[in-house]
């Protein structure tokens, strides 16, 4: 259940994040503003969105995860109410920051709480259903176009994010436990005198059935607001050292790959296709121009079987080397999609520069958005078992990444596409740019334990080890 509502928390956070790509049209009519300016009210937000989990994630370190996720679920539902509220560009575009920074966390979460409650050999499934409401997030365009073609206002959309927000929040306060758990390591066994033939002093260790045991806690013990406070954990030096993670491979991948399929599915093709669809030859209607997500469910639907495709891989190399795990043995899993996805952008480029069929856009999506699936996956599973000691750190390292690179990737998107074409843009440059990326897979499956190691005896790995 804990898992279930995280989990949605990640899709409604991301449908209300990109949801409104459908109104850029819109707002540039309703506010006077220019296409980037329009287009700025989801890149910026898209940024705020990663740089949340600077703040919160310190603080759940702190007081636990309960309370801080509580916490975001009110500043996601305040800042929704704002922008359902908001008359001016720049009230909605405060509010758009509001309900993104708050929930930021949304995406940092989840992962966290798969490694608190599952072990190992689960990790990689169940990060898989949390990976699949995070992708399906990419489809609000649809709803949002859908409120559009019944003939009602941008505001629906918010107000609908809010409604659903408060449901969760209130499922969050009933059922989420503060999962936080620190193990109290027991004291040396005690030891006692004993006569012994006559001499004294000859020591014995009590039996492990005198050690003390710690109760369990009450239901209502774990649903506590406050589980106090871990003196051991120092905000602003977790905050800070985050950012030494950027020097370790396996965390830049990471981030790499997320800014990069985000930058290019979630912003590219929601800020291409409206725009593309309603000109000659497809003349379709502005209220259909969310259709596009129909192709990222599509692909996301398709990958959704084949999840535990890394865990059994795992498993069946973890048994041929004598029962050893290694982090890369889940990575072979990637092969397949690290050569569809960049057709994907090859097909979607191509399309839309020679004005093809239609269907083309669609194929392109769903290509891109199924290798996407399994990189979100699969590259977090491999950095969970290569840095679980220090997973907060790393995850704030990987919102923000992400959420800076994917800004990158989409700010100007659309002027620089009118100015070098569609062709040269997508299936050129961000064809080029996804396959290097994906292409380091084959790094870490080689020389990724020798990586590993190099780090651990460096000093950014002693650093580590201190903070874990």
């Amino acid at each position: 259940m804990i898992l279930a509502i995280v989990s949605l928390y990640s899709f409604l956070a991301n449908t209300s994040l990109l949801g409104p790509a459908v109104y850029i049209g819109i707002f540039i009519e309703t506010f006077g503003v220019d296409q980037t300016a329009a287009s700025g009210l989801i890149s910026y937000p898209n940024l705020s969105f990663g740089f949340g989990a600077l703040l919160l994630v310190p603080l759940f370190i702190k007081i636990g995860r309960r309370p801080v996720l509580i916490l975001s679920m009110l500043l996601y539902c305040g800042g929704l109410l704002g922008c359902a509220l908001s008359n001016s560009y720049g009230s909605l575009m405060a509010c758009r920051v509001i309900h993104t920074l708050g929930s930021g966390i949304c995406e940092v979460i989840p992962i966290q709480l798969v490694n608190d409650i599952f072990f190992i050999h689960e990790r990689g499934k169940k990060l898989g259903w949390y990976t699949v409401c995070l992708c399906l997030g990419s489809t609000a365009p649809l709803y949002a176009g859908y409120m559009l073609a019944g003939g009602y206002e941008w505001r629906l959309f918010f107000w609908v994010e809010f409604a659903f927000g408060c449901a969760l929040l209130v499922l969050t306060f009933i059922f989420v436990e503060e999962t936080r758990y620190h193990r109290v390591l027991p004291a040396d066994p005690a030891t006692s005198s004993v006569d012994v033939d006559g001499k004294e002093d000859v020591k014995h260790i009590r039996d492990v059935e005198e050690m003390q045991i710690p109760p369990r806690k009450t239901r209502m013990q774990q649903l506590s607001l406050w589980s106090g406070i871990d003196h051991n954990a120092h905000f602003f030096k977790i905050a800070l050292r985050s950012f030494t993670y950027y020097l370790v491979p396996v965390a830049l991948w990471v981030n790499t790959t997320y800014g990069i399929y985000i930058g290019l599915g979630a912003l590219t093709f929601n800020y291409t296709f409206p725009m593309k669809i309603v000109q000659p030859p497809y003349n379709w209607s502005p209220t259909n121009s969310g259709l596009i997500a129909v192709a990222s469910a599509i692909g996301f639907f398709l990958a959704i079987p084949l999840t535990p495709s890394s865990d059994i891989l795992a498993a069946r190399l973890t048994k041929k080397n004598g029962f050893i795990r290694e982090a890369e043995m889940r990575l072979g899993a990637l092969l397949p999609p690290m050569i569809i996805a960049p057709l994907g952008l090859v097909v979607y480029g191509l399309t839309a520069e020679y004005d093809l069929h239609w269907i083309g856009y669609f194929f392109g999506v769903a290509m891109c958005q199924w290798g996407a699936y399994f990189y979100f996956t699969f590259t977090m599973a491999y950095a969970i078992d290569s840095y679980s000691a220090n997973l907060p750190e790393l995850l704030i390292a990987t919102n923000l990444g992400k959420s800076a690179i994917s800004f990158g990737m989409g700010y100007g998107v659309l002027d620089w596409i009118l100015e070098r074409g569609y062709a040269r843009v997508i299936s050129g440059i961000y064809m080029a740019v996804m396959l290097v990326n994906n292409l380091v897979v084959i790094i870490f499956m080689i020389w990724g334990k020798r990586i590993r190691i190099f780090m651990a005896n460096s000093w950014v790995g002693r650093l580590h080890t201190k903070s874990a």
